[in-house]
C-alpha cells in the first residue's frame, strides 16, 4: 500500500503509541507487577515474559505472572490487585522509564518541520499525561488520549482521529508497536508505522504494517518515503 503526504511535514498529523513506541516503561511496570504479585506471596516475575505482555494492560500482567507460577488467582483478587498495581504505578510512574533512544530529537524535528503531534494509548490518560509530564515529552504534543478520556480505544479508529482531532484520513499517519496499533490504523484507513523494539507479542514483521523499522531516527525518512495523493480537505 502506498501513500503520500506532500510538503514535507506541513499539515500532517502523527499519531503514537506510548508504551514500546516512545517510552520504555516495562522496567516500571514489572517492578510495579513485582510489588503487586509478592502481596500473593510469589517471587519476581521472568522480566522478557513480562515485558512482552505489557501491550495487554495491568490486569493481564498479573493473571499472566500468577500463572507462570502455578498460583490460582480469583477475578475479584485480580481486581483488587489492580487498584493495588495503579496507585503504586501513579505514586512512582518514571522511576526507570525512559525515552527510547532518538524520541526527543526526532518530535523536535517533526514539530520544528510543521507536524501536528498527539499520544492515542490505552494507558489511563491521567497516567499518560503524568508519564510525559515527567519525562519532559508533554509540550511536543497537542493531544493525549487515554482509556480514561471517554472514547473507544484501540483497536477502534476512534481513538486515533480523537486524539490527532479530525477525520483527513490523506493528513494522518499512525505509529506503534503492536497489533491493535495496526488495526485502528486500518480501520481509521490511515499508513501505519510499526517499530521492531516494542512490546508486541508477535513479532513487528508478521504484522502487515506499510513500514517497520529499527530505530526511532528512522522515522522522518520513512513518513517522506510513503505515499498517497492528498484527498481534498
Amino acid at each position: 500500500m502506498e501513500w503520500t503526504f506532500m510538503g514535507g511535514f506541513s499539515g500532517l498529523s502523527i499519531c503514537f503509541d506510548l508504551d514500546g513506541t516512545l517510552v520504555d516503561t516495562a522496567p516500571d511496570l514489572v517492578r510495579v507487577l513485582n510489588l503487586v504479585i509478592a502481596e500473593e506471596g510469589l517471587p519476581p516475575t521472568d522480566y522478557d515474559k513480562a515485558r512482552g505482555q505489557v501491550g495487554f494492560g495491568a490486569k493481564a500482567l498479573i493473571v499472566q505472572a500468577c500463572e507462570r507460577a502455578g498460583h490460582t488467582i480469583s477475578d475479584a483478587r485480580v481486581s483488587e490487585l489492580w487498584h493495588v498495581f495503579i496507585k503504586l504505578y501513579d505514586e512512582n510512574i518514571a522511576e526507570l522509564s525512559q525515552p527510547f533512544s532518538g524520541v526527543e530529537h526526532i518530535l523536535r524535528d517533526l514539530r520544528s518541520g510543521g507536524a501536528k503531534l498527539s499520544v492515542c494509548t490505552n494507558k489511563p490518560g491521567y497516567l499518560a499525561r503524568k508519564l510525559l509530564d515527567e519525562l519532559k515529552l508533554t509540550p511536543y504534543f497537542d493531544r493525549v488520549v487515554g482509556s480514561s478520556d471517554g472514547v473507544a480505544t484501540k483497536p477502534s479508529a476512534q481513538h486515533i482521529f480523537a486524539a490527532t482531532g479530525h477525520r483527513r484520513r490523506s493528513s494522518i499517519i499512525m505509529v506503534g508497536d503492536s497489533a491493535p496499533d495496526v488495526m485502528a490504523a486500518r480501520a481509521a484507513g490511515v499508513p501505519i508505522v510499526l517499530f521492531r523494539y516494542g512490546y508486541a507479542g508477535t513479532p513487528a514483521d508478521r504484522l502487515r504494517a506499510d513500514k517497520v523499522l529499527r530505530r526511532f531516527r528512522e522515522l522522518p525518512e520513512s513518513i517522506l518515503s510513503l505515499s498517497r495523493p492528498i484527498a481534498p480537505i
